[in-house]
């Protein structure tokens, strides 16, 4: 099941046949790729990231090169594409306490809402209005203690060169970092 391609859909007010008739499908196909029987192909799955306001690779995160998953599965990395409104439009290999069929569509306030999200939510909205690259180390609360991340932001551009969101890599660092107050 791809949960979260139901709740984006829902979550913009679209029934199934706006989206599929949008994206020059039929309706039981795109019925077929949003409960995962059948992916799309990158064609299909491009148009219907534009309906949506996804990025297509949020259809092939379970398909990565298993090279980059090896890489990634057990690193203290997560990687994550936002829209300009800040809402997730491809989350890999975020914490534990999120869940990623849920996390995409949702912006970080919506997720939680601490000093760490704030401060993320605020390194994205400088990175979108500056139009550079920025880094910043930030601490979040989470079930198994205080995580701080050193987190690089950079804008997502599309192919007329037009800033469309922010892009995050996001280190965990919490166990090369001393314990003091943030």
């Amino acid at each position: 099941m791809r949960d979260w391609l139901k709740n984006v859909r829902k979550e913009r007010g679209l029934t199934q046949e706006e989206v599929a008739s949008s994206a020059f499908i039929n309706r039981a196909f795109y019925t077929q790729i949003e409960n995962g029987s059948r992916n799309p192909s990158f064609e299909v799955a491009k148009n219907i990231a534009t309906i949506l306001g996804i990025s297509p690779s949020a259809f092939y995160t379970n398909e990565f090169s298993e090279p980059f998953q090896l890489a990634l599965r057990n690193s203290p990395m997560i990687i994550a594409h936002c829209d300009l409104e800040l809402r997730y439009t491809w989350i890999f290999n975020q914490h534990p306490d999120f869940d990623p069929e849920n996390s995409v569509g949702k912006r970080d306030d919506e997720l939680a809402v601490n000093e760490g999200t704030l401060a993320l939510m605020a390194l994205k909205q400088e990175v979108i209005r500056k139009g550079k690259q920025m880094q910043k180390k930030i601490c979040f609360p989470l079930t198994d203690g205080v995580h701080c991340y050193y987190v690089f932001a950079e804008p997502l551009v599309d192919s007329n060169s037009e800033i469309v969101g922010v892009v995050t890599a996001s280190m965990d660092i919490t166990e090369f970092t001393p314990d003091e107050e943030e």
